[in-house]
């Protein structure tokens, strides 16, 4: 096999494989924007949505109250993905689910980055508040030289409504 074949190939199952259907819920929301969201809704608090939001991968567990182990070094960041209409899609007859528009891809790895087990979003590019933490649908092992790992356009799904 070539080595542009091979690339391509391997960059296909590494979109496929890495980041495979995440889903969160209104679960998955942390206590800062569950409190942001009660104070804002209820209580008349302002509350400023980001104008970007910032999806980050995650080592170990995060969950409502702690942020986890995001992975560092070796190339990697948070990928920024606009708030508005062109890229998250619209909810469906009222059904409070919204996901990614578009791929959303991280740089490649240039070092390993070891067992993916978690995706958040934040609304920073470095520290700022995670507002939501949910696990990957099947936890995927990046090493260096892996292509980047990347959610397929509709795979980044969030859920208010059960």
């Amino acid at each position: 096999m070539n080595f542009l074949k091979r690339n391509l190939l391997l960059l296909v199952i590494s979109t496929l494989v890495v980041l495979a259907s995440p889903f969160a819920s209104a679960g998955s929301m942390t206590d800062y924007l569950e409190t942001a969201l009660i104070n804002h809704l209820f209580r008349g608090t302002a509350y400023t949505a980001p104008s970007t939001l910032y999806v980050a991968l995650h080592t170990s567990s995060c969950s409502d109250s702690a942020a986890g182990t995001e992975v560092s070094g070796g190339s990697y960041a948070r990928v920024a993905v606009t708030s508005g209409t062109s890229a998250w899609a619209a909810t469906s007859s009222g059904n409070g689910t919204t996901s990614n528009s578009s791929a959303t891809t991280f740089p490649a790895p240039t070092a390993n980055w070891g067992s993916l087990t978690y995706w958040s979003i934040f609304d920073a590019s470095t520290s700022g508040n995670q507002l939501i933490c949910a696990a990957l649908g099947t936890p995927k092992t990046v090493n260096n030289g892996d292509a980047a790992p990347s959610f397929a356009a509709g795979s980044l799904t969030f859920q208010i409504d059960n």
